[in-house]
């Protein structure tokens, strides 16, 4: 292993100051040990690098550390320590590997918090009408991490707005707050996507003759519903663009599902 010399790079020291300096730092390396440093950093390299840097990294942080005056200091002396065991480590293939295995141990409950606390999610159901003229609403957090009053953000959903958008809030306490809007139950209509579904029961004799139905659309307007004649139970009859709005723009269908009864008459058999 090479030692990091307390004079000039290529001029040999005695062995007693070099033992002088280890003895001195072991009262220093608890601390250093404890937290567990990067040695990649401690030589100023990247993780990706192969193992022949090493050895020059090495060389010029020892030279660039040299100090000019009181070279027992004990920031030198921690320094000094922090340098021999980046390089006794990272040369050794073994003892390289186990050092990754703990960064990474280390980072990654660390990414996983900073992850949580830089991202809130939350839905919003709205009525259907609600998705075509739009509204205003208040977004309130209470987040027992940051002690003060809580944060209210006002957030506006324009006209035609589609089922699924999402909307970015950023909080002053940093952040932010994700709001995703979905459509509230509606006994009318039943949703897919974009589509609406809902069902309109007609009478036998319209069905067998044919003709139209007058429905309620999704923003209020009446719709005509063509049925054919000997239209079967079940049927869907579709009125293009009269479902919600769409993420790209337009709107979806609206599938309308027709039922009606059907006449079943009992008799008794004649009796021949």
């Amino acid at each position: 292993m090479m030692e990091l010399q307390t004079g000039i790079p290529d001029r040999p020291q005695p062995r007693d100051s070099l033992a002088g300096i280890r003895t001195a730092a072991s009262l220093d390396s608890a601390p250093l040990q404890t937290a567990r440093p990067n040695h990649y950093a401690a030589l100023g390299l990247d993780r990706r690098c192969s193992a022949g840097p090493f050895r020059a990294a090495y060389r010029v942080s020892a030279r660039q550390h040299q100090p000019v005056m009181n070279p027992g200091a004990a920031e030198w002396v921690a320094r000094t320590q922090a340098l021999n065991a980046a390089y006794e480590t990272l040369s050794d293939p073994d003892r390289r590997r186990a050092h990754d295995c703990e960064l990474d141990a280390k980072q990654k409950p660390a990414r996983r918090a900073a992850k949580g606390s830089a991202s809130l999610t939350q839905d919003v159901h709205l009525r259907i009408e609600e998705f075509f003229r739009g509204t205003t609403l208040e977004v309130r957090v209470n987040d027992p991490a940051h002690v003060g009053a809580v944060e209210v953000y006002p957030l506006t959903i324009p006209p035609e707005t589609a089922p699924g958008t999402r909307f970015r809030i950023t909080r002053t306490a940093g952040g932010v707050v994700v709001v995703r809007v979905k459509m509230r139950a509606d006994f009318r209509f039943k949703v897919r996507g974009a589509d609406l579904r809902c069902d309109l029961r007609i009478k036998p004799e319209r069905a067998a003759q044919g003709g139209a139905e007058m429905i309620r659309g999704a923003t209020g307007t009446m719709l005509r519903v063509p049925i054919p004649r000997g239209v079967a139970r079940g049927e869907i009859i579709r009125l293009p663009g009269e479902g919600l709005p769409r993420p790209r723009g337009g709107r979806g269908d609206l599938l309308v599902r027709i039922n009606y009864r059907v006449e079943v008459r009992i008799t008794r058999a004649a009796i021949k």
